[in-house]
């Protein structure tokens, strides 16, 4: 007795209803062969997420190793063509950006002074 209240032996809060027992272990087994194709998929994306991670860190390093190989060359005072051209390239992209601004200004130039 607690609280004036007769304590009944047994379990606390709501009787499962009775459920059919083969419903029961359809749903189970629905339910794991979703787990299953949800696993095989995100083991799916994964791997693919790995192998462009290892292509991107090849690449990487090939453009590090050219990198090393300029720079051993500029050591022993010579100047690789792929240097040359990046700079020539600089150069040339400078001039086409200082001839568009320059159009630019005389188109508006021309058209404020059209009445």
């Amino acid at each position: 007795v607690v609280g004036g209240k007769v304590k009944k032996p047994g379990k606390r809060g709501r009787k499962p209803a009775k459920i059919d027992l083969k419903a029961k272990l359809e749903r189970s087994r629905q339910s794991a062969r979703e787990c299953r194709a949800r696993k095989k998929l995100r083991y799916q994306y994964l791997e693919e997420l790995v192998s462009s991670r290892e292509r991107a860190i090849c690449a990487l390093r090939e453009e590090l190793e050219m990198y090393k190989q300029w720079c051993m060359a500029m050591d022993q005072g010579k100047i690789p063509s792929e240097i040359k051209a990046l700079l020539t390239g600089e150069e040339q992209g400078k001039a086409q950006q200082n001839s568009t601004k320059l159009a630019k200004a005389g188109k508006t130039e021309a058209n404020s002074s059209n009445p």
